[in-house]
């Protein structure tokens, strides 16, 4: 149990009927065991098929839905899930139950020590040939951008959240990740990682085709050029708070987070 800490936890989806129910149960359950207080945001970005309804029947009051009338993008719906975020830590994970969310404790009591803890998928189970691609483009993130880290878009992060709104990402596609990182580094934030559970895809079809490693390097050569001279910067100890936001464009149903009773938080 992680005790007094509170986390919201951001989970886009895009067309998950087939998963996304089994998502947010596997979510509801671990995090019942490991916080105090939590809240779990499902954005779902344009979703053509029932991800909506499914998750408006799941019923369950840690749950709030947030619903893009149009898909905008991986990007751009992280961002939208951690601008509604509540509490002071806010992670996120994909919709499509490859991670063990037993591992968002070990990564949230890393956020003593430093305000970024990542995981890197240890045993990844992706075909043979999105794991050469992501070898690839990890280590020419470290070479060109020094992101620092061994998996850069491993799906499950967790940050401090006044770090957060530091560097919040602008990207819309699948560079959200290295875009954070990078910012990160930037800005001289410590980042740690430790090894998390990786899974076969439960259902449904991944939203990452060959076709994204074209626009993505694109862009990534866009960020690094625009981004070549950028040093590290030294950050007092405190930092402010952002100011309040300005009402969001999109449409959600707001559930106020609740406690779950003490015999529901204990420890598997």
């Amino acid at each position: 149990m992680n005790a007094n800490r509170r986390l919201s936890l951001v989970i886009p989806a895009f067309n998950e009927a087939d998963v996304i129910a089994r998502a947010v149960a596997e979510a509801d359950d671990s995090l019942a065991g490991l916080f105090d207080e939590y809240e779990i945001l499902v954005v779902d970005d344009g979703s053509s098929d029932e991800t909506v309804g499914i998750v408006r029947a799941t019923a369950r009051p840690t749950v709030r839905l947030i619903a893009h009338e149009t898909n905008r993008g991986y990007g751009a719906a992280l961002r939208t899930g951690f601008a509604a975020a509540r509490f002071d830590l806010v992670a996120f994970t994909d919709a499509d139950c490859q991670f063990d969310l037993s591992d968002l404790g070990p990564l949230a009591a890393l956020t003593d020590r430093v305000p970024i803890a990542v995981g890197y998928r240890a045993n990844r189970q992706d075909p043979w040939r999105r794991k050469f691609l992501s070898r690839g483009y990890n280590r020419l993130t470290r070479f060109l951008l020094g992101t620092r880290v061994r998996d850069v878009d491993c799906a499950l992060k967790v940050f401090r959240r006044e770090v957060l709104s530091q560097i919040l990402p602008e990207s819309r596609g699948f560079f959200v990740n290295t875009e954070m990182l990078t910012r990160a580094r930037q800005r001289g934030y410590a980042v740690a990682e430790r090894p998390v559970t990786h899974r076969p895809r439960a259902g449904g079809d991944s939203k990452v085709s060959l076709w994204e490693v074209p626009k993505t390097l694109r862009v990534l050569l866009a960020f690094w050029w625009a981004n070549r001279r950028t040093r590290p910067t030294v950050l007092s100890a405190q930092i402010k708070r952002p100011a309040r936001t300005a009402r969001l464009p999109f449409e959600f149903e707001p559930v106020r987070p609740v406690a779950r009773p003490a015999a529901h938080r204990e420890s598997a």
